[in-house]
């Protein structure tokens, strides 16, 4: 972050400084909402969450080092008073925006793929300079200006995710920092039960095309329609990039290798190089295509874009993350999100990685799917019988159509089983997994998976597999 005065910082924010002696005296760290994390100079935002009232922790905070509070109410230590710390954070990543003109600004939205997207342009654009990217999925209106507050004189580029539960949510997030370079990936179902229809989930997306000036970059999925249809929504140039013949970055001859790491030619208007991926799942490719393009528009040359994809690696937990036991148990972590359409990727690269190995799914709801809950876990379950996963394990009461629809979808060596929670699923799975099987543990995020990974990978190993538990569409 920028160095600066509690009143520059109070201006920015039309805010009131409270119990200040000195106006000129300055912040030099980051900005933090959590007081355990504030680092000596920071700024402490209080905000209030459901459960947690952040000016209940404001000591810790000061504690810890915090030079300056940003606050709803006086609390008795250096603060600039507002009327709503979210907006104030906002304005103020707005104006620190506003000092680094020569900053290159990429925003990334789409239904899913957005943070292992995010990861890989933000390695990709290491190769230009600093860059500055979210931890995770910093992408709402209070995680996204943390990430910009992280930006200093020596940023290049800063690479931010644009998540949106409604209309109007990724429009605002484009006022605290208009992209130079926007990137669409998907349009798919997750949060169609907020927001209503896909139609309405690319009204939502395309806000960020719209915020692009004439001299932006568009950066459009050209296999999907609802993406490739937002190129008339706006003034900024159009670049696409997928495989279809009207892409200007393609990818071609994709194949798997070793660990379902996929390879493939990347080509452009300028030429074309092999890329080797780090991420496991042949969808990686269409994440990779959009980091080219992301580093194309910032001027790398294709050498450098592939070295840089090729040589990029997975940063955000609990996707698709893949780690073997000792005895061989694979065990395949995606339990951060899950929809429709990154769980038929993860499924397929489950198979890929697994081989001639014994494949398990362990899935839980996918949530916000609305009037289409029940169809959708039910189709996912006949998917994961038409593929041909080997072992079914449903978690939860409310992804029970998917266990339905499993058992309409094909025959099974053993039938699919539903467990109650994750607590049930944990201990079915140390009593019945096998060394040298393959796991894939997704739902979304609140359901709570990655427990399920973790206590496969800290257990040790049944020497048979299985203990009698009954199978034929349990419920346990």
């Amino acid at each position: 972050m920028i160095a600066m005065s509690f009143q520059e910082v109070a201006d920015a924010v039309s805010g009131t400084l409270i119990d200040v002696p000195d106006p000129r005296a300055q912040i030099t760290g980051q900005a933090f909402i959590d007081s355990r994390d504030v680092e000596p100079g920071g700024l402490f935002a209080c905000v209030v969450g459901e459960k947690v009232d952040g000016h209940d922790f404001v000591d810790q905070a000061v504690t810890r080092g915090a030079a300056l509070v940003l606050s709803a109410r006086p609390v008795g230590v250096p603060a600039v008073v507002v009327d709503d710390v979210v907006v104030a954070l906002g304005q103020l990543a707005a104006h620190l925006l506003s000092r680094l003109p020569a900053l290159r600004v990429v925003a990334i939205t789409g239904s899913s793929g957005k943070t292992t997207t995010k990861d890989l342009i933000a390695q990709v654009a290491a190769a230009i300079g600093p860059t500055v990217s979210p931890t995770g999925s910093f992408n709402t209106e209070i995680g996204l200006p943390l990430t910009v507050l992280r930006a200093d004189e020596g940023t290049r580029v800063l690479v931010l995710e644009m998540g949106a539960r409604g209309i109007g949510h990724i429009k605002y997030l484009c006022t605290i920092a208009r992209p130079d370079i926007g990137v669409v990936l998907n349009v798919g179902s997750a949060h169609v039960g907020q927001f209503g229809s896909v139609s309405a989930i690319a009204n939502a997306k395309g806000e960020l095309v719209e915020s692009l000036t004439s001299e932006g970059v568009a950066i459009l999925n050209a296999d999907d329609a609802h993406v490739s249809a937002m190129a008339a929504r706006t003034s900024a140039s159009v670049v696409l990039f997928g495989s279809s013949g009207t892409a200007d970055v393609r990818g071609t001859q994709k194949s798997m290798g070793s660990g379902a790491r996929a390879a493939f030619v990347l080509n452009t208007p300028e030429g074309s190089a092999p890329v080797t991926l780090q991420a496991v799942g042949e969808h990686q490719v269409s994440n990779a295509l959009a980091a080219a393009a992301v580093g194309r528009a910032l001027g790398l040359s294709v050498a450098e874009l592939a070295t840089a994809l090729s040589s990029a690696a997975p940063r955000s937990r609990w996707r698709m993350e893949v780690t073997e036991r000792a005895d061989g148990l694979l065990v395949i972590n995606d339990a951060y999100n899950a929809n429709p359409e990154s769980v038929r990727a993860a499924l397929e690269a489950l198979l890929s990685l697994a081989g001639d190995r014994r494949s398990w799914a362990v899935l839980g709801e996918m949530r916000e799917l609305g009037a289409e809950h029940d169809a959708q876990h039910a189709a996912i379950g006949g998917l994961a019988a038409e593929l041909g996963v080997d072992r079914l394990v449903v978690v939860g009461e409310a992804a029970r159509p998917m266990l339905r629809g499993a058992e309409l979808g094909g025959s099974w060596e053993e039938h699919p089983v539903l467990v109650v929670d994750v607590d049930a699923a944990i201990h079915h799975l140390l009593r019945t997994v096998p060394p040298g099987d393959v796991v894939l543990v997704k739902a979304s995020r609140s359901i709570g998976l990655e427990r399920v990974a973790e206590a496969l990978l800290a257990a040790p190993p049944h020497p048979t597999g299985s203990d009698g538990i009954p199978t034929g569409g349990d419920e346990l």
